[in-house]
């Protein structure tokens, strides 16, 4: 891992960490600003219902969610899979402070900031820490099995040729053709 990621991770985490820390510890403040998406997300599907009656236990599963992932994050655990984990709580994040009583000039500086951490953790997402990626190895491996494929076909092309040359040189013998 270089010296700017094993920096890089940790300082990017933290604020997640952090969030989901003060979510966990005081749930209550969080559930009232999450109350009216978690209802209006009830009205629409049936199976949200359950979500809507206990918004503090979903704000304490979210905090839980952010700890988690961004301690894994943190340390390089599963990077891409708990990088996606915090763009989706950071999402979350940003809908929670805008629905917050806050004055206008307080709200958006927090959305900016989520919106911010999200396109931080989704660059994160994408670095490969200087190995290929899944899509790269498979065209290369393609490409490469392809390659090999025509070299195997050209060398039994040449050996039919050789070996068909070679038999009818025999029977032109044999029979003094």
């Amino acid at each position: 891992m270089s010296l700017v990621r094993l920096a890089a991770r940790p300082m990017l985490a933290a604020p997640f960490i952090w969030t989901g820390l003060e979510r966990l510890r005081n749930p209550k403040e969080a559930a009232a600003q999450l109350e009216g998406s978690l209802n209006t997300l009830a009205s629409v599907t049936p199976k949200a219902t359950v979500a809507a009656n206990q918004p503090e236990l979903v704000v304490r599963v979210l905090g839980g969610v952010q700890v988690v992932a961004g301690s894994m994050f943190a340390i390089g655990k599963m990077p891409r899979f708990s990088s996606a984990i915090l763009v989706g709580t950071a999402l979350v994040n940003a809908l929670v402070d805008a629905q917050s009583e806050a004055p206008d000039a307080e709200k958006l500086p927090k959305f900016l900031k989520n919106i911010g951490l999200a396109g931080g953790v989704l660059l994160a997402s994408v670095d490969t820490n200087g190995n290929p990626s899944l899509a790269w190895r498979a065209q290369h491996l393609a490409a490469d099995a392809k390659k090999s494929i025509e070299k195997t076909n050209a060398q039994v092309s040449q050996a039919l040729r050789s070996t068909s040359e070679d038999a009818r040189k025999k029977v032109e013998d044999t029979f003094g053709l």
